[in-house]
Order: C-alpha cells, then structure tokens, then sequence
C-alpha cells in the first residue's frame, strides 16, 4: 500500500508583534523554502509577539524553520524587547508538530536536531522541551523559560540551568536569547455548543469532562467549603476526558454558551470522543450539544477517524469515499451548526494541495491527472502529446477495478437481511478504498516518470561532463519508468483478492460487476507489464533489466490465472 505522505506543523513564536517589516522578514524567510505552506501569521502589539504558522514535508518544515530564527535572531534585539507575553528569545519557542505520517518521536528527533543547528550556525542558545526534552523537568516549557530573558546570564552561566545545546561563540547570545525548540501533539481548540445561555451550566459540563475536574467541596458540591490536602492544595475530582482543558463562557455573536475546550492530544482522547462524552455530560445536566465550533486548523484524520467512528455505530461501511467520511463526521458533531464549515478551509492537508484546474483545451497538463473529469482525462489522453500513455491508462484501469471490487462490498454491506456482515463487507471496502487511492496515485505518478525522462532527453550535451551527466540521468528516469508501472501490476495483482471475494460471497446480484472489475484488473497488469519492458529494454543495467522483466512476467502469468478463476466463478453464478 502506498505510504501516508509525512507532513509536520511548525508554529514558532517570535518576539516582535509590532513592526510588521520585521515580521515580513522572518516570514519571507520561511516562506524562501520549497515546499512549505505558510498558513497564518498572527501578531500581537499588547504580547509584542507573533505567532506563524506553517506546514510541509519534514525536511522542508526543518529548513523553514531554522531560517525564520536564523532571521529572527539577525534583526530582534533582545535587549530592548518588552510585551506583555512571557519571552527569553527573539524566537521564543519553535515546535514541531506531527500531522500526518509521522510519530510524535520522530518529530522530537527533528527537533533536537534542529536546536543543535541553531546552536551552531546562528548562535542562538536552545532548550529542547516537551518530547524532545533530555531532562524530564525541561518537558515543561515553564522550567526552560523560568526568569525570562532578564534571567539570560544566570541561564548561560549557571550549569543547571544551561541551554541543552549552546553555540561555541556566545557574542550574539545578549541579542538572540535563547529558544525552546521542541515537538508536542496537535492542539485542537473547539468549542461545544450548548441550548442554554448560562454561562455556569456550561463551566459545570466543562469541570465534568476536562482532565483537571473541579474542586472536591464539604457538603454541597457547589457553595461547600474547598477540601484541601496537607500542603494546603485544593483536593481535585478529575474529570473524564484525559488531556483535556475546558471552560464555559457566553458567546454574545452567537446568543448561547459554550464548553471551550482544547485538546492536547488527539491520540489519547480524539475528537469524536470528546464530543460524545460532552454530549452525556451535557443530558445529564439537562442540556444538549447542538454542534461543533473548530477554531483554527485541524489534521484531516480527526474528522476521517471521526467519520468512520460514526459510521461503525450506524453499522455501515467505512470503506467509502473521503469527502463522504468527511460529510458524515460534520453531520454528526453539527461542524455546520453555526457557520458553514468548508473542509477546504479549515483541514491541513487540503490547504496544501495543489488544486489547480485543467481551464481549457488549451491549458498546460494538470498536476493531477487524477483531478480531470472523466471526459477531460480521456481528451487529454486523445491529444498527440505522448503522455498520458498507455502505462497511466493502465493504472486507471487498476483503480477501476479496485472501485469495482469496493462498490460490490458496500452494495453487499448494505443489502437488506445480511446487517451481522456489515463488519466483514467494510473491512473489504476499506481494502478497495486503498488499493483504489494508490492506483490514482500511480495514475499522476507514470506520467510524471514519463515526462522525467522526457527532461533528461533535453538536458545539454556539449561537454563530456555534460553528455556523462545527461546520459546518468537518462538512466536513472528511465529506471523509475520501468519501476512505476511494476509497482501498478503489483497494486492491480491485489484487487484480484477483493474482485475473488466480492464473487464468492458478495451481493449475487453484483456478481456482474466483480467479474467486470476482474477483466479491468487483468487489462491493468497486462498494460503496465508492456510499460515495465518497453523501459527496461533501455536500461543499459541488463541484470536490473531482466529482473524487471522477469516480475512483470510472473505477474502477468498469475493475473492471467486469477481472472479466469474469478471469470469462472461469475458464470456459475448468472
């Protein structure tokens, strides 16, 4: 299966929220990097601060970020800095965040990484905080940041309290201070909306759920006496949502109280469960949740896992389109109840792609064959350039036959008198969903090849370093257009198993269209195989080249066998 694109969020704060051609600097810098989406800056004149926001790719994410302090640290004087925010940096704090992809670890690796850069080559001394922290006590970002800039000298001298990475040459230090540079999980800020305008029945459902809870009290639970403990500490009932803070509050803008909550770590309580344990908290006080207020940006897998939570209790089929997840999950949670909610706007992942059009006829090719109608997608193949060819084409009909194959596990999923299959039929379709989502990916990517290979052609070829250079990269394209089509004869292969089952114990009345999804799953491994050999036949590696050939061979032989079997199946059945 194709593997889920890294993304990671960076959201550092930095010590100037006032003079925006600073500001404009700093993000010029970040913004310098290729790849990397710059989704908000937001300053602060009472915090003379200012919080950006962008994501990427790792690697690009890790650059960006190492040039906004770099910046930050060349035109930020410390030393004359005052706001009303805690600070000891001209950049202040600088994590990274994992949205997709990647573990929360292996953000804290790029993390420590990135301080020791820092450190360096711009001269900025750097804490690492939260998980990437080397000491436990430093994973509070209270403790690295304890007195503030004006505590800068007992901070660099004192060997307690010295930054975990410091510069050789401490002479820019007074200017820069110090940073923290760490990871830490999302943080989602939404607000639950309640039907009741009391600002105090909505702060008693935000003290049942939030982490913290609320004050144990002698007697009565709302006017007794606080109990303490022996250090003269309020005894606290915890609430039931684990890394969780909540409050209630008024919305004069929209005439009803809120819980306002913020989650701090999706993965040990999602978004879906928050909202159905307020949702209990909110009955038994006598209240109802009417919908969901998001604030800022969220990953796409809290509302995809939020989706297929809703639709596993509905006992349907999770093995279905994304924006359909995705309807489902803003339906559910009311994500619509105050203002249209506009995946679009609010998800990561989609602010970062490229959605660029085909316009016309006379357009350039898109970025995304994928994204044409069918109508364009065929015309675009008709014209007499050479690709899309034969090798995208081939992939199309793998992920046909995938969606085939998925369609028929839905339909079966669905039928009237098997809902105790429900389970065993979206397990299928989750399958199909996967297989037809790399198939599509393949779809962009053969052409990509293709047209790789096209550019090595043209590069220039008067000098002998330029024609070794041309010839090495005509080689190495032409490798990659020989793997690419091999790596869509083994996702085609795969739908074999799903088109197999589908005929077996699908829906009889769709058996149909599981033989049909077996043909085009036959037609897709043949068609890459042609592609793999007609580019390994160029490769001047033979041994690579006869390997590549001899997969494609294999594949072929057990494609051609599993069709008629499947081919076999549906005609007992008609």
């Amino acid at each position: 299966m194709a593997q889920e694109k890294q993304i990671i969020e960076c959201v550092p704060n930095f010590s100037e929220g006032r003079d925006m051609s600073i500001i404009k600097q700093i993000t010029d810098a970040i913004e310098s990097v290729e790849g990397v989406s710059l989704l908000d800056v937001d300053p602060g004149e009472a915090t003379n601060r200012t919080v950006v926001t962008f994501v990427g790719e790792p690697a690009a994410v890790v650059e960006a970020a190492f040039r906004g302090a770099q910046k930050a640290g060349q035109i930020i004087d410390m030393r004359r800095h005052h706001g009303a925010h805690p600070r000891m940096g001209a950049t202040d704090v600088l994590p990274l965040i994992p949205v997709s992809g990647i573990t929360l670890e292996e953000c804290a690796q790029l993390a420590r990484g990135l301080a020791r850069r820092m450190a360096a080559e711009a001269g900025i001394p750097c804490y690492a905080y939260e998980a990437s922290a080397l000491r436990p006590e430093r994973k509070n970002l209270a403790v690295c940041r304890a007195g503030e800039y004006e505590a800068l000298h007992e901070k660099l001298t004192n060997p307690d309290r010295q930054p975990d990475f410091m510069p050789a040459d401490l002479s820019r230090a007074e200017l820069t201070g110090c940073t923290a540079v760490g990871a830490r999980d999302f943080l989602i800020a939404v607000n639950w909306n309640l039907n009741t305008t009391s600002t105090r029945r909505a702060n008693a459902v935000a003290f049942d759920v939030r982490e913290k809870g609320r004050p144990r009290r002698e007697g009565n639970p709302i006017t007794g006496k606080p109990v303490v403990d022996a250090d003269g500490k309020p005894v606290m009932i915890p609430g039931t949502l684990k890394c969780t803070k909540a409050i209630g509050w008024y919305i004069d803008e929209y005439g009803i109280a809120q819980v306002s909550m913020n989650m701090t770590n999706i993965n040990v309580t999602p978004l879906h469960v928050a909202f159905d344990e307020v949702c209990r908290a909110a009955q038994a006080r006598g209240l109802r949740v009417t919908g969901t207020e998001i604030v800022g940006l969220v990953p796409k897998r809290a509302l995809i896992d939020a989706g297929k939570y809703f639709l596993r209790k509905q006992h349907r089929s999770t093995g279905i389109p994304e924006g359909d997840i995705l309807k489902i999950a803003i339906k559910s949670m009311g994500l619509d109840d105050l203002k249209p909610f506009n995946p679009r706007e609010k998800v990561i992942e989609y602010l970062m792609e490229d959605r660029s059009p085909l316009t016309s006829p006379l357009s350039p090719l898109p970025s995304h064959l994928s994204a044409l109608t069918v109508t364009a997608f065929a015309e675009e193949t008709s014209r007499e350039s050479p690709a899309p060819g034969g090798g995208t084409i081939a992939a199309y009909m793998g992920a046909l036959a995938a969606a085939l194959g998925t369609m028929v596990a839905n339909l079966s999923g669905h039928k009237a008198g098997w809902d105790d299959r429900w389970s065993e039929f979206s397990d299928w379709a989750d399958r199909g969903q996967a297989l037809m989502s790399e198939l599509l990916a393949l779809v962009d990517e053969d052409t990509q090849a293709f047209n790789a290979i096209m550019a090595a052609f043209g590069l220039p070829r008067k000098t002998d370093e330029e024609k070794a250079a041309r010839a090495q990269a005509i080689q190495a394209a032409t490798l990659r257009a020989a793997q690419v089509p091999l790596r869509t004869m083994q996702a085609s292969y795969e739908t074999f198993g799903l088109c197999r089952a589908m005929a077996q114990e699908g829906n009889p009345a769709s058996v149909s269209d599981a033989g049909v999804g077996a043909l085009a799953a036959r037609a897709a491994v043949l068609g890459a195989g042609l592609n793999v050999k007609i580019n390994a036949a160029s490769l001047t590696d033979r041994a690579t080249a006869q390997a590549l050939t001899a997969e494609a061979d294999a594949l072929i032989k057990q494609a051609c066998q599993a069709e008629q079997e499947i081919i076999t199946i549906v005609e007992s059945k008609l």
